[in-house]
Parts: structure tokens; sequence; C-alpha cells
């Protein structure tokens, strides 16, 4: 920047004076660097205006001396706007440290084998840097075999993350003490009907693997996909759908349990609606049902992360909401 005022002003000739604009340079400096740098930009800055204050005769005229001066001034400023950009720098980093804390908490790594099950688990968040948002996904292996949610949270932010807590903790308390899973959604239910106020509500589809049967409980969220051994695909639905978590008091009171075979070689994936709504630049949603042959990968994490990678490539730009997938797969 500073050499291009230089070329410009030589160019030009003493007739057009560019002096004052060297000071850009030392205004930009801390942006991209740190006390040292600043402060040789600025050195540079003084050494410049010398040698184009002579050039254009303007060492005793009382504009070149205001420009030297403004660029000492620009520089000092500059070096206590790094100090204060390092501060928050530090005071950020200790903030990501707390957070990133708290979202191991909330969302802890699944087990990879959770009874007779492999567990994998892909999670894209619609906001830069976050690992958490509105989504949730939980395992547990109970006695009565392995029991598995995947939520998505009405809105974002904090009070989303808020209420994801809350899910996942009545969640993984309940798990391990009721009998069924009609029970466990009662649980939800009571849990986050104190928690939410007016409309807000969670979606929710909870799962149970037990023997070859795998039992479903949907509380208004999509259907879950069953991929079969021989590379066919079912969609397993209830026979009444019920309202999300949250909204119980406005229709039945709980969903119907329902469910369908589950034998050693099928898979099964749980997925958000970040999934099935992202559009690509035509706003065509995304094929989920055509790109279940992506599983097809031995490894559960390798392939999820194909169809994580497809997702992206079909999107060709940052998801418009978070959006979460759980495999499950027998050993």
């Amino acid at each position: 920047m500073m050499a291009t005022v230089a070329v410009v002003d030589v160019v030009v000739g003493p007739s057009m004076h560019f002096l004052p604009l060297v000071s850009l340079g030392p205004a930009f400096a801390p942006l991209v660097g740190g006390w040292r740098r600043t402060a040789c930009v600025g050195g540079t800055a003084l050494l410049l205006c010398v040698g184009l204050a002579w050039y254009d005769n303007l060492t005793d005229v009382r504009r070149g001396s205001m420009t030297f001066a403004s660029v000492v001034g620009v520089t000092i400023a500059g070096l206590l706007a790094v100090s204060m950009r390092r501060k928050r720098e530090a005071e950020l980093d200790s903030v990501r440290s707390i957070a990133e804390a708290a979202q191991r908490v909330l969302l802890k790594p699944v087990p990879r084998l959770a009874g007779r099950l492999r567990a994998a688990v892909s999670y894209t968040s619609a906001v830069a840097e976050a690992r958490i948002g509105g989504d949730l996904y939980e395992v547990v292996a109970a006695s009565q075999g392995v029991r598995v949610i995947v939520g998505d949270v009405q809105g974002n932010g904090l009070e989303a993350v808020e209420t994801a807590a809350v899910v996942l903790g009545a969640f993984r308390e309940a798990a391990l003490d009721e009998a069924d899973l009609v029970r466990v959604g009662r649980r939800l239910e009571r849990s986050v009907a104190r928690q939410l106020d007016g409309e807000k509500f969670v979606t929710a589809i909870l799962a149970e693997v037990s023997g070859h049967q795998a039992t479903f409980l949907n509380f208004g969220h999509p259907a879950p996909m069953v991929i079969r051994s021989d590379g066919t695909m079912h969609l397993p639905e209830p026979p009444a759908y019920a309202l999300p978590l949250g909204l119980g008091e406005h229709g039945p009171a709980e969903p119907e349990p329902f469910g369908t075979d589950f034998l050693p070689g099928d898979q099964l994936l749980l997925y958000t609606d970040g999934i099935i709504e992202a559009r690509d630049a035509d706003g065509r949603f995304y094929p989920l049902t055509e790109r279940a042959y992506l599983l097809k990968e031995p490894d559960p994490e390798a392939a999820l992360e194909s169809l994580r990678q497809d997702l992206l490539q079909h999107v060709n730009g940052p998801l418009q909401d978070d959006a979460a997938m759980l495999l499950l797969r027998y050993r």
C-alpha cells in the first residue's frame, strides 16, 4: 500500500501531494501483525515520508510536518490497538476452552461399541467454528437393549443448546431406568414440558434395538432409514404421527411405538431435517434415499463421512441448518 502511494507520487510529480496517504500503512498494520510488525511498518512509513517530502519539496512546509506527526500518531495508536487485540484474543481463547469443555459434556462421543452394535455419529453445525447447536444424539446400552435418541431443538443459539442439554440429561437417566421405550418418551415429554414455554418444541426419534428387532418412538421427526444387507431400503413409519416434544398437550398424549426387523448386515440411519432439507443452488433438496449406497463402506465412521462429504458437495456452501446423523450396525 505504501509502495503504491510512493510510486504514484513519483510518477505524478510534485504537483500532486500524496504524502498523507502513507499513514494508511501503519493504520492497517495492526489488523494483520503484532507490535514488532506494526512498529516496523511505522518506521518504514516515516522513512518514506522523509523521501517523498524531499521529492515534493515539503521539508520546510507545515503540511509535511503534519504528515510526519500523523504517521507517528497512527503508529502509536496501532501499537495500542495491537495490545487491545492481543488481550481480547486471550479472553476469546479462554471462553472457547470453556465452551469446548461444555460441548464435550453435552455431546459426548458415542460409544463405538454398544452391546452387539457398532455406532458412528456425524455432526455438522450451521454456525462456523461451532461444534454443537440445536441437534442432539445419544446412545445408551441398557439391560433392555441399545437405546438411541436423535433430536432437533426448535431455534438456535444458547437457548437451543440449553434445551438440548435438558433432553439429553433426561434421556440418559430414563434410558437406564425405564422398562420400555414408551416410558422413556413420557419422561422426556415431562422434562421438556417443564423447560419450554409457549410454542417451542423438540422433534425427536427414539430407537431401541433388542435381539433382531428395532422399535421406534417418533415425536414429529424424519423417519428412520433401514438399509438391508441386500441394498434395499426401508423407511419405517408410525401408525399415527405424534406431535414433537413440548407440544403433547395440543394433541395425542404420546406416540405409538412401531418396529421393524433389524438383522445382522442391516444398517439403521437416524438423522435430522438439516440433512433432507439441505438445498443445492437450484433449490433441490438433498436426495438422501438415493445416496444410501454411500453407506457401503466397511467402517461406519468412513461411511458417514462419505455421506457427509456428498451432502456438502450437494449444497456447495455452508449449511443453513445443523445436520446430525447416527449410524448403527451389528458388529
